[in-house]
């Protein structure tokens, strides 16, 4: 009987520690569960914050490249704006100094020496004053510029600011080349305005009442005037370094 009561109190005993190291083991198998699965999260938190940070980073170097792609463009603008005011001060100046063939509406007028059968000739004492001199196209060229024109040739040679009118002889030099009767004056400006040259008390009308000069004045759509060719060369001005 003894025997038997120790036998189920051993059992018993042993059913008990049984029980409690299986539940040991579950809990200790839960504990590392969690532990593992805790690690898991903070590591994904970890590359989560990571990521953001990347992307925070990038984001705030693309913001700082397309605020520099804009500065760029303005820039870049802006330069284009100044080259084409440079352009058009080029092509302005090139005009002025005659650089460059022009086209335009405008005006030709026609001077010719006094016909040699007019009978004025038999009353005059110097048959050179029946001629057209140099004088005579400086004032037809500067009733010209009076008038407006932007551009003005004699017998194709450009007039420009250092354009030289002078007599060579029995001929006209202008720009160093020698020129002769008829002379052609091309202007370029309002066909309007410069036609004013044939008004009663202009220089053309001074110029046939004084002389029998000839002269006919043309209102055209379209002159074309070639660029001054012989362009100046200077030996003594020079520019001054800034």
């Amino acid at each position: 009987m003894a025997k038997r009561t120790q036998a189920i109190i051993l059992g018993i005993v042993c059913l008990i520690l049984t029980i409690g190291i299986c539940v040991q083991i579950k809990t200790v198998n839960s504990n590392g569960t969690t532990t593992s699965t805790n690690q898991k999260l903070n590591n994904l938190k970890t590359q989560v914050l990571k990521t953001k940070e990347k992307y925070e980073e990038s984001y705030a170097k693309l913001e700082d490249i397309q605020k520099e792609l804009e500065t760029t463009r303005k820039n870049v603008t802006n330069d284009n704006q100044y080259l084409k005011s440079l352009e058009e001060q080029i092509k302005k100046y090139n005009i002025l100094l005659g650089a460059t063939e022009v086209t335009g509406p405008g005006v030709t007028i026609t001077l010719l020496d006094t016909d040699s059968k007019d009978p004025i000739r038999f009353f005059v004492n110097d048959p050179s004053e029946l001629l057209i001199h140099n004088a005579t196209i400086l004032g037809v060229v500067n009733e010209l510029k009076n008038a407006g024109a932007e551009a003005i040739d004699v017998n194709g040679q450009r007039i420009v600011e250092t354009t030289a009118i002078s007599c060579d002889g029995n001929v006209i030099a202008i720009n160093g080349e020698k020129v002769s009767s008829p002379f052609v004056i091309n202007a370029i400006g309002l066909p309007e305005r410069l036609a004013t040259l044939n008004r009663p008390g202009s220089y053309l009308e001074v110029i046939w009442n004084d002389n029998h000069i000839k002269s006919t004045l043309d209102k055209k759509d379209k002159i074309e005037i070639p660029k001054f060719i012989n362009g100046s060369k200077f030996k003594y001005a020079k520019t001054i370094k800034k």
